[in-house]
């Protein structure tokens, strides 16, 4: 039998003031308690300075991480007035301070379009802040407001004029709410960027006087030098970013895309200047419009024709899309405060109407560039339609693939640009310490790393071994290890350029479920490697029956390479069965962070997308078996098993 229900009377109901009623439900109006809360305070400040921008009303904008914690927005804008607010008889500031749902952006009288909505920025950040100080330059006067935790510590202080104009808000985080901010730099700065892109001639400067770091922003190129950044590390399939922009409806659109040639779609859109994360109406808009003017044109009409199962939508027209959407509107409306998700039916209509046109008569005017795209398009859907039947023959059969070095060397030579961001497994201490307290060998043994890729895991042997060789097939990765290793070859792990007993101890980690046949490989490894050698091999696997075919599902939708469902006792007969004996096995758990491991340019928007919903949907018994937690923020982590094996050839 249940328990008896709580009371419910009239005296529980409470009527929060509201200043109480921020300070105890903040994630409503920041989105978190935690670091990404405190870092929204800045965007909240930053944004009302970037609207004195859009109204034209401001030219540079500062922004100063000061000594305990504190922050500093400056603006040269109009400033918040002083003067009475009719029928309050307080002033202006005072209001804004003090006063939910308060400001100037509830009409377009002040601003025509806005990232300020709702009124409740400055006060907001005012009531979860334990100091915050406002000065204000405005018609020849110069005032400052003290303030705490939301409250107005006294009447406005009136300073000595000195010419200027504008807005200067200083505030501290309170660590009652957010505990100890370390607020990250490299993002506020990428934020700066960002609004100096979106608004040319808008100058913004960061300076970090912690630890003594300053750097500024301006641009004149716009949303198309904003895609020639993102893109900076791939290959354009075209020449330059094509650049629409249009009106429709009271909504201006600006847009930038470039096709290249990676797998990944890259799209950030903007609304008045703020970044939705999570995309909405007007991106929804925007992939009907590519759909609709990329397969409208006759170029491409004849190739889906000719191969009419593949079905071209839109992923397939996305894939390898660098993308800056910037719509600007009066009063949109979002899904919440953040602003993460635009929800304005209206902004929809407007993107395609102004994109599919444009993109349209772009395309046809330029055959080639129309050529490009189209193959592009069309390769991704018969890559998904060779996907979708190798798929439904495995399920009968094995199929007898082959190891394409080329699709390798492309995939593993774009990731090396930023390798060891991509994932935390790849510099891992315990996880490198494992496979290095594995050896059990003479000190001056000589050590193969067999596809090395950055070399680290060969570099952990330093000083238990004499000398170490690594092998790779990507001339980048190549590059990476040639910092870290006393040699490296470039080679194939199927013909290993090696003599027979030629290695001491051969190492490898997370590469044998990428290769079909791994048994040729390691028998490769099992000839180079001398009698009494030893292997020590890191494979990543699943925790047990209960989540393998799940993690197999994630694994796969990362990594297009990924071939081999391996579990412990696969790898203990894929070993034992090349020769190998005395094997020996180390566990090692590592937290992942998946949001993280799953940015990276071989893994589709859409594959994202998938493995995101895999850990959300996750059964309840994959959750028992498989350690994985999501936080408030929707931040994926998960524990990772890794397993260290250990053997020899015999003597």
């Amino acid at each position: 039998m249940s328990a008896a229900p709580l009371p419910y009377e009239t005296h529980h109901i409470r009527v929060l003031p509201w200043r109480d009623a921020v300070r105890t439900r903040p994630a409503m109006y920041v989105g978190s308690s935690g670091p990404q809360g405190a870092a929204h305070l800045v965007h909240e400040i930053l944004q009302n300075s970037v609207d004195e921008a859009l109204a034209g009303a401001a030219t540079e904008i500062w922004l100063r991480l000061l000594p305990g914690g504190a922050v500093e927005v400056e603006d040269d804008g109009r400033g918040v007035p002083l003067e009475p607010v009719p029928g309050l008889d307080r002033s202006a500031l005072d209001v804004v301070l003090t006063t939910l749902h308060a400001g100037g952006k509830f009409d377009q009288r002040s601003y025509a379009v806005a990232g300020g909505l709702h009124g409740v920025g400055l006060s907001v950040v005012n009531a979860l802040s334990s100091t915050m100080e406002v000065e204000v330059r405005r018609g020849g006067r110069r005032a400052l407001a003290r303030c705490a935790r939301g409250a107005l510590l006294g009447p406005l202080e009136e300073r000595p004029a000195d010419g200027g104009r504008g807005t200067r808000v200083r505030f501290t985080p309170d660590e009652a709410i957010f505990g100890a901010v370390r607020l990250d730099r490299a993002a506020l700065e990428r934020r700066l960027m960002e609004q100096a892109f979106l608004l040319p001639g808008l100058r913004l400067h960061l300076d970090d006087q912690v630890e003594g770091h300053a750097r500024s922003f301006c641009f004149d190129t716009g949303v198309v030098g904003f895609v020639r950044a993102l893109a900076a590390e791939r290959r354009l399939l075209h020449p330059q970013p094509l650049h629409i922009v249009g009106e429709h409806a009271g909504h201006r659109v600006a847009l930038a895309l470039a096709w290249t040639d990676a797998w990944a779609e890259e799209t950030l859109s903007y609304v008045n200047s703020i970044f939705t994360r999570d995309g909405g109406a007007h991106v929804d808009g925007l992939h009907r419009a590519l759909l609709s003017a990329v397969t409208g044109l006759a170029v491409a009409d004849a190739r889906v024709h000719a191969e009419a199962e593949l079905g071209v939508d839109g992923f397939d027209v996305r894939e390898g899309l660098t993308c800056v959407l910037s719509l600007q509107m009066a009063a949109p409306e979002y899904e919440g405060q953040t602003k993460a998700l635009l929800t304005s039916a209206s902004a929809a209509a407007a993107v395609e109407a102004v994109v599919a046109p444009a993109l349209r008569a772009l395309l046809e005017a330029d055959p080639g560039l129309a050529d490009v795209v189209v193959g592009k398009a069309v390769e991704a859907a018969r890559a998904r339609a060779a996907a979708r039947r190798a798929a439904e023959r495995a399920r009968y059969q094995s199929v007898d693939a082959v190891f394409s070095k080329e699709v390798y060397q492309q995939q593993f030579g774009v990731r090396s640009k930023n390798w060891h961001q991509s994932a935390r497994w790849i510099t891992d201490q315990d996880i490198l310490g494992a496979h290095a307290a594995a050896f059990d060998g003479p000190s001056d043994a000589l050590l193969l790393d067999v596809c090395c890729g950055s070399g680290v895991v060969g570099a952990s042997f330093r000083g238990k071994v004499g000398r170490i060789i690594g092998l790779d097939l990507t001339p980048e990765m190549i590059r990476m290890a040639e910092t870290r290793l006393d040699e490296v070859v470039q080679g194939d792990v199927y013909d290993l350029p090696f003599p027979d007993n030629s290695f001491d101890a051969v190492c490898n980690r997370e590469v044998l479920h990428l290769l079909p046949r791994p048994e040729r490989p390691v028998a490769q490894v099992f000839r180079v490697l001398k009698p009494g050698g030893q292997f020590i091999v890191g494979q990543l696997l699943p925790y047990g029956a209960a989540d393998t075919p799940w993690f197999f599902r994630v694994l796969k939708k990362k990594q297009p390479l990924f071939f081999n469902n391996f579990t412990e006792d696969d790898m203990r007969a894929l070993l034992s069965g090349a020769g190998f004996v005395d094997l020996q096995v180390t566990e090692v758990l590592a937290w992942e962070d998946i949001d993280t491991w799953i940015d990276t340019w071989e893994t589709p928007a859409l594959e994202r997308a998938e493995i995101r919903a895999l850990y959300t949907r996750a059964p309840a018994e994959v959750r028992r078996a498989h350690p994985f937690e999501i936080d408030a923020n929707g931040r994926i982590l998960d524990k990772w098993r890794w397993l260290i094996f250990s053997c020899r050839k015999p003597a």
